[in-house]
């Protein structure tokens, strides 16, 4: 028997019981379920692009400060937050369950939560596995398609810099949780409902972008890991970087969960057109130079020393 949702008739036992409850409250945002690979066609011409990202509880998020639907969506938005730094248009989304006992009924919520992400960016569920384990975990693999990739080696001497939104938001809302108060509505929302930039990555290829790296470390640190790639110094103007609203310069540079995107181009980007188009903001921070690989960063003119950003090793 053929579920209604376009997938394949799985086995018997509880894992399986587990599954069909997914995929059932998954609807239509699931398809093709049940094979051992998911089948996707690629437009002709295109390239295919995967990347794969992991969240762990109590390492990327605690549940007391999340909704299992809003820790699932999040972590499916990571992922799809990858492409988005490629410049690709979303194929399929696959999801690794590691479970707990104690949260088991909780899984259907956490599967709506990656859904919606799904259906956010006008993807699908298309597979996935689970496994009983001591640690909850969800690592979302997403597989997109693209043209002309966007690369993190692409920035060259003369380029100008560019990140959408505004940057310290997520970090407030943790030092909020981690010092026993709420954090403001907006910005735990940066926090817990991040947005994949992946029309706004597009957009700008389009546009002339030619690098590109999403903000996940840091905007100073992923900076960096643009510089190193690119064989490029990249210096960086403080003063321009948009804040969160009670973010200071530090903070806006050193935050990591935020989503956002960072691209490169050798012409200037239209920033009016671009928050007439989305919403959002585009702000010019940093110009790439010769020079050593890494960053430099200026307040009023002066060079001071570069924020660190987020590191899964150190501490």
């Amino acid at each position: 028997m053929t579920s209604k949702h376009d997938s394949i008739a799985l086995g018997e036992g509880r894992e399986f019981d587990a599954i069909r409850q997914i995929i059932d409250r998954l609807g239509v945002r699931a398809r093709g379920v049940g094979d051992d690979a998911a089948v996707l066609d690629v437009p002709r011409g295109d390239r295919l692009v995967a990347s794969v990202d992991t969240s762990v509880e109590d390492v990327h998020f605690r549940r007391a400060w999340l909704t299992p639907r809003e820790i699932g969506r999040r972590a499916a938005v990571a992922a799809l937050s990858d492409l988005a730094a490629m410049g690709a248009a979303p194929l399929g989304v696959l999801v690794a369950l590691e479970v707990p006992d104690a949260w088991l009924e909780a899984l259907t919520d956490v599967a709506a939560g990656i859904g919606d992400a799904a259906e956010e960016v006008g993807s699908h569920v298309v597979g996935g596995n689970m496994a009983r384990a001591p640690t909850f975990s969800i690592t979302t693999t997403v597989l997109g398609h693209c043209f002309a990739p966007l690369r993190r080696s692409a920035v060259r001497p003369g380029d100008r810099l560019y990140v959408t939104g505004r940057l310290g938001g997520p970090d407030l809302a943790i030092d909020a949780w981690h010092a026993g108060r709420m954090p403001d509505a907006e910005a735990r929302a940066r926090f817990a409902a991040p947005v994949p930039r992946l029309r706004e990555a597009r957009w700008l290829a389009a546009a002339g972008a030619t690098a590109a790296i999403d903000v996940s470390d840091g905007l100073v640190a992923d900076l960096g890991h643009l510089a190193r790639a690119s064989g490029v110094r990249i210096e960086v103007d403080a003063e321009r970087v948009p804040r969160h609203p009670g973010a200071d310069a530090v903070r806006a540079m050193r935050g990591g969960e935020e989503y956002e995107i960072v691209v490169g181009a050798p012409a200037p980007l239209d920033v009016v057109a671009f928050r007439a188009r989305f919403g959002v903001e585009l702000t010019e921070v940093a110009c790439a130079a010769e020079g050593p690989p890494g960053v430099e960063v200026r307040d009023a003119g002066r060079r001071v020393a570069p924020p660190s950003g987020h590191d899964h090793f150190s501490g």
